[in-house]
């Protein structure tokens, strides 16, 4: 770990493709964290968590396996490494994808639907209690969202939207359909900073 007593939680954004700056200056306005972009093996030894940002899935598993990271990755979340995918990283962490016979990190024991949420509904933004999150409401957007549809026991739901489940826990690993980064609400990334 790279965590010293006392010292700041250092959390990663892994930086190919997607929402990476807007992760960054959400983790910035939290104290106590240093943000730092992934983007190398080295990187990935030298922080405390990891937040997989919402782009397109297909380009940052490419790109994961080309910058060699799938690898040490995988371990370190198998050790213990908290890890949040957003949209696309949620896709990345899942071991089963309905609709695409590609696999990633295959992390997490959850069943997603890519783009679960279609072209009739690709975006739409809502707000909603989660109290394990938060004691306010929690504003939610989603662009061309996946959603869980399978999990299995050791998987905790922490939000389920009109039947699909939208965020969800399993030990050190967190996955969201929706994108905390561009609300301006930092109740996700305060969660996970306590996961860490």
């Amino acid at each position: 770990m790279h965590q010293g007593a006392g010292s700041m939680k250092r959390i990663g954004v892994l930086g190919l493709q997607g929402a990476v700056q807007e992760h960054l200056d959400m983790l910035r306005q939290i104290g106590e964290i240093e943000a730092c972009m992934v983007k190398y093996k080295a990187d990935v030894e030298n922080i405390d968590g990891l937040i997989i940002p919402g782009g397109e899935s297909t380009a940052i598993g490419r790109l994961l396996s080309d910058f060699d990271l799938t690898v040490p990755l995988k371990a370190r979340i198998e050790n213990g490494m908290p890890v949040w995918g957003t949209c696309a990283g949620m896709i990345l962490l899942a071991r089963n994808i309905s609709n695409d016979e590609r696999r990633h990190l295959e992390v997490m024991d959850i069943e997603v639907m890519r783009n679960g949420y279609g072209r009739q509904l690709d975006s739409f933004k809502t707000t909603v209690d989660i109290p394990a999150v938060s004691a306010q409401k929690v504003p939610l957007v989603f662009i061309r969202a996946p959603y869980v549809v399978d999990i299995s026991p050791q998987v905790e739901v922490l939000l389920s939207l009109d039947g699909h489940i939208v965020a969800c826990r399993q030990k050190n690993m967190l996955a969201t359909s929706f994108h905390p980064e561009l609300t301006g609400d930092l109740s996700f990334h305060k969660y996970f900073a306590d996961m860490i």
